[in-house]
């Protein structure tokens, strides 16, 4: 047979050049052609306003002449164009497509906030779009275009939320922040809703020193008074943290409180001496994946019969917790799995911390509230577009 692969590997080869050639000379082209559109249009205006041709002499009440052309750069996707702007000896003739002092095209603006919003550091973001514009752009020019983002910030922690939402995930997430002190932690309080129909999204978010009950009460406060009241909750979920357990005695008493088996578990575990504990966590999972609350409840007497001289505190502990450890139970056996953990709030923190990690820590706190709404709002845009949760749906 005869082989075929150098002739590939040719013509790989030829196929590459052509494809690198072609793209290039488009690029080129189109660049060329913008700046001729663009110089034609400014001279085009400024001859409009003299109201003369080249070389007519007007009458002695005109006040404006002709001024020569200065040259300005556009940064845009084909590269950094230079153009050649006409003007007279009082105004200035931008084309029609350029605004005052604007240095670059929207699209490019655009390019550099959501390149800084995927996790890519300010300085990084300034290498990468150079090898696309020619253009270097300076940390300090991202910080800038990511600014614009204030206000969609603000939009998002006023809009109304409406009572309608069947399930609550509440955790917390710590980042780093820079300053003036050095850097020093700041902690993010998170709700995550599900409805009736399976839809969810990420509601809220506040920055805090700390998971304190007053903490969690101001950011609890804030869900009831923007609609989410609780009147159709049939469970809020959360991590175990005492002051959340706390707030939420006070904004929402009525409401079925889960705790997390995957944070309950690890406290566990973590109490135990290394020899018992696959032992322990074997008896532990027994509770959580029984068939019913009875059962649940027997298998816990189970473990309090084997554990409770060695580890009497921790035995202590878990029967204290095990009526918020078992609420799940009350709702439909197929939400059982979803709805006793906070792990699908916890996947949202784990994109968190996969965009921030490039970034260290952050300058601000204001740059915190950017990131982390930039995050979110991807989340409920991509959510809102796919199929809701299945379980969800089916058990509604």
């Amino acid at each position: 047979m005869r082989n075929l692969a150098p002739e590939s590997e040719h013509f790989q080869h030829f196929f590459e050049e052509v494809r690198e050639d072609f793209w290039e000379g488009l690029y080129r082209r189109t660049k060329e052609a913008w700046k001729k559109f663009f110089d034609a249009e400014s001279e085009r205006d400024r001859d409009r306003y003299c109201g003369l041709g080249w070389y007519e002499r007007g009458n002695e009440s005109k006040t404006d002449y002709r001024n020569g052309y200065y040259e300005r750069d556009w940064v845009t996707r084909f590269g950094t164009i230079r153009l050649r702007i006409a003007r007279t000896r009082g105004k200035n003739f931008l084309p029609k497509g350029l605004r005052r002092f604007q240095r670059r095209a929207d699209e490019m603006s655009l390019l550099i906030r959501e390149a800084f919003l995927r996790g890519i550091s300010t300085r990084q973001v300034g290498r990468v779009v150079a090898l696309l514009t020619e253009e270097p752009v300076s940390a300090q020019t991202v910080s800038q275009l990511t600014r614009d983002l204030d206000g969609a910030v603000q939009e998002f922690h006023r809009a109304p939320l409406g009572d309608n939402w069947k399930f609550l995930f509440l955790d917390g997430v710590s980042l780093k922040v820079r300053g003036v002190a050095g850097r020093k932690r700041v902690h993010m309080l998170v709700a995550y809703g599900i409805k009736p129909d399976g839809t969810r999204q990420l509601l809220a978010f506040m920055r805090s020193q700390g998971e304190s009950q007053t903490a969690w009460e101001g950011f609890l406060e804030n869900l009831y008074q923007r609609g989410l009241e609780g009147d159709d909750l049939r469970l809020i979920v959360t991590d175990g943290c005492p002051g959340l357990a706390g707030a939420l005695q006070q904004i929402y008493p009525r409401v079925a409180h889960q705790r997390c088996w995957v944070h309950k578990m690890r406290n566990l575990v973590e109490g135990t001496r290394k020899r018992d504990r696959d032992e322990v966590k074997e008896a532990a999972q027994a509770i959580y994946t029984a068939s019913s609350r009875k059962q649940a409840e027997m298998a816990f007497r189970a473990l309090k019969l084997r554990w409770r001289k060695e580890y009497p505190a921790l035995v202590k502990r878990l029967e204290k917790d095990l009526p918020q450890l078992l609420a799940f139970f009350t709702l439909p056996q197929p939400l059982w799995k979803k709805l006793r953990t906070t792990n699908v709030i916890e996947r949202c923190f784990v994109e968190v911390r996969r965009r921030t990690r490039p970034m260290v820590c952050f300058v601000n706190v204001k740059s915190v509230d950017r990131i982390i709404f930039s995050i979110f709002n991807r989340f409920n845009l991509e959510w809102k577009h796919k199929r809701t949760l299945r379980a969800f749906t089916q058990a509604a």
